[in-house]
C-alpha cells in the first residue's frame, strides 16, 4: 500500500512539474501575410500583371513609394519568451517587381538576413553643441556682453524709441 501511495506522489510531482515547464515555454505568432507556395508558384513573370497578381496573391504588405511600384509581402514568424520582448524567429519578404506595362518582371524571395537590429543609445539622444546643467541654462546669460535687459534705453525707432 505504501508502494501505491509513492507511485501515486511521484506521478503527481511530475504533473505539476510538467505543469509549470509548459507555463514557461515560448509564445509563438505569425504576423503578416501567409505564404502560400503554390500560389507563388502560379505567378508567371512575362505573363502576370498587377490585377492578375492582386487576384493571386491578394493586396500587398506595402508598395514602393520611390522608384519603380514593386508591391512587397511580409511575413513573419515572431517568438515571445517567458518576460521578454518578442523576437523575430523567421522572415520572408516577398518583391514582385513590375515594369513600365504592369506586367510581373520578376519575384525575390528574401529572409532574415535582411532584417536590420537597430539598438537606441539609452534614455537621450545624443547632439552637438555643449552641454549644459539647468543652472547654467537659466542663468548663462548674466553678464554677457550685448545681452538684452540690462538697463539700456532701447535706441531706433519703436514703441519706446525716439
Amino acid at each position: 500500500m505504501r508502494k501505491v501511495g509513492l507511485k501515486v506522489a511521484a506521478a503527481g510531482f511530475a504533473l505539476a512539474v510538467a505543469t509549470l515547464a509548459s507555463g514557461c515555454s515560448s509564445i509563438r505568432d505569425h504576423r503578416g501575410y501567409l505564404v502560400d507556395q503554390t500560389l507563388l508558384d502560379s505567378v508567371q513573370p512575362g505573363i502576370d500583371n498587377r490585377v492578375s497578381v492582386e487576384k493571386t496573391l491578394g493586396r500587398p504588405t506595402f508598395e514602393s513609394q520611390f522608384g519603380s511600384k514593386d508591391w512587397y509581402y511580409i511575413s513573419q514568424q515572431v517568438k515571445t519568451p517567458p518576460f521578454r520582448k518578442p523576437r523575430t524567429d523567421s522572415q520572408v519578404v516577398l518583391r514582385v517587381r513590375f515594369d513600365a506595362a504592369d506586367n510581373v518582371v520578376g519575384i525575390d524571395k528574401r529572409g532574415v538576413e535582411q532584417v536590420a537590429r537597430i539598438d537606441p543609445d539609452g534614455r537621450e539622444t545624443p547632439t552637438l553643441g555643449r552641454k549644459r546643467s539647468l543652472i547654467e541654462d537659466l542663468f548663462g546669460n548674466i553678464g554677457a556682453v550685448g545681452a538684452g535687459g540690462m538697463g539700456q534705453a532701447p535706441v531706433g525707432p519703436g514703441p519706446n524709441g525716439s
